[in-house]
């Protein structure tokens, strides 16, 4: 298991389509077959892989990610479902946030603060970067889901793609202390690493075993996922038609 969220920025469109996307890798972890404990005689891989089946089964869940990536550090609170629907917040670097609304189908909406509107066409001088703020600022850009920049931030709103580099089987997972997690009881499950990295696994020890939160400690891009709200709806409704502007 080696949980690494990474990020990837790529170019924002003239139409301001911006695009963050976020995986996670992850490699063998260490096994310590211990009876004693809230899973009982399974080992740290058992565990792991009895986890992320359940998250990935999961039907709707909240993630908040900080993340320090290659470039900008990144901030995230989403709450998404199996249906397709995903709302929060994106923030790249300190202070540059885009709102997001998917309700599901073709469509998505982003509102973008007056920090990366300007940063977005800061080589265009004062008049043009003004202009932007003017016809934008407040108001929600609709764009298709199809977009490619679009699509790239919107692997952040689809759980299977966040989880999709975790390997089943992994060998050797170290099982570390019971502690709690969001108020939940959790056992730690963790990976030492190469050249001091290591990752760590949450996994709720009552009900169902869900992942309730991922660190990374060293290498190039620390950070830590957290997983809340399991089955919550999500409310991601069409922001009014007088607050859209259109594109694509």
């Amino acid at each position: 298991m080696h949980a690494k969220p990474r990020t990837r920025r790529t170019a924002v469109t003239a139409v301001l389509c911006a695009a963050f996307a976020l995986g996670a890798a992850c490699g063998p972890v260490a096994d310590d077959a211990k009876p004693a404990g809230p899973f009982g005689g399974m080992t740290g891989s058992q565990i792991v892989d009895k986890a992320f089946a359940a998250t990935r089964a999961a039907k709707s869940v909240t993630v908040d990610v900080d993340e320090q990536g290659p470039v900008d550090p990144l901030k995230a609170y989403l709450s998404l479902d199996t249906q397709g629907r995903c709302t929060g917040t994106l923030t790249l670097g300190v202070d540059r946030t885009v709102e997001l609304i998917r309700p599901g189908g073709k469509s998505v909406y982003m509102r973008f603060d007056e920090a990366f509107l300007r940063e977005q066409v800061e080589e265009d001088g004062p008049e043009t970067q003004d202009a932007m703020v003017k016809d934008l600022k407040g108001r929600w850009v609709k764009g298709p889901v199809s977009d490619p920049d679009n699509q790239g931030m919107l692997e952040l709103c689809d759980l299977k793609t966040l989880l999709g580099g975790f390997e089943q089987g992994a060998s050797g997972i170290v099982k570390g202390a019971e502690t709690t997690v969001g108020g939940q009881k959790a056992l730690a499950l963790t990976e030492p690493g190469d050249g001091g990295e290591s990752s760590t696994v949450y996994v709720a020890t009552q009900g169902t075993p869900y992942v309730l939160r991922i660190v990374t400690k060293g290498g190039d891009e620390p950070g830590t996922i957290t997983f809340s709200k399991y089955g919550k709806p999500v409310e991601a409704k069409v922001p009014a038609a007088k607050d859209v502007v259109t594109t694509g």
